[in-house]
């Protein structure tokens, strides 16, 4: 088992910066990769950043650039640190972690993002 909990949402104005933190706890040595998800009103919950245990890392075409994912593997967190904001940020973020040998990944409960314009 694998437990998320995710921090760092809030209310900020467009332009501005977050950033968001993921901690890890329990068979934290089975995660293979830690995602960021967004799920904004109305909409499908999308991929927003993900990396591997290797440090490889992949972006959705809207925040290419203006987000950067990282992950502390010795305090088992990851990290979206969230730069020049915009309104269609807007969601609540959810960490993923894909493990071996199971095929659902685990879910944190989410954070708020909300870009005032």
């Amino acid at each position: 088992q694998v437990q998320l909990v995710e921090s760092g949402g809030g209310l900020v104005q467009a332009g501005g910066s977050l950033r968001l933190s993921c901690a890890a706890s329990g068979s934290v040595s089975s995660i293979a990769v830690l995602g960021w998800y967004g799920l904004a009103p109305g909409k499908q919950r999308v991929l927003v950043a993900s990396i591997t245990v290797g440090g490889s890392t992949n972006y959705a075409d809207s925040v290419k650039g203006r987000f950067t994912i990282s992950r502390d593997n010795a305090k088992n967190t990851a990290y979206l640190q969230m730069n020049s904001l915009k309104p269609e940020d807007t969601a609540v973020y959810y960490c993923n972690a894909a493990t071996a040998g199971r095929v659902l990944p685990y879910w944190g409960q989410g954070t708020q993002v909300t870009v005032s314009s």
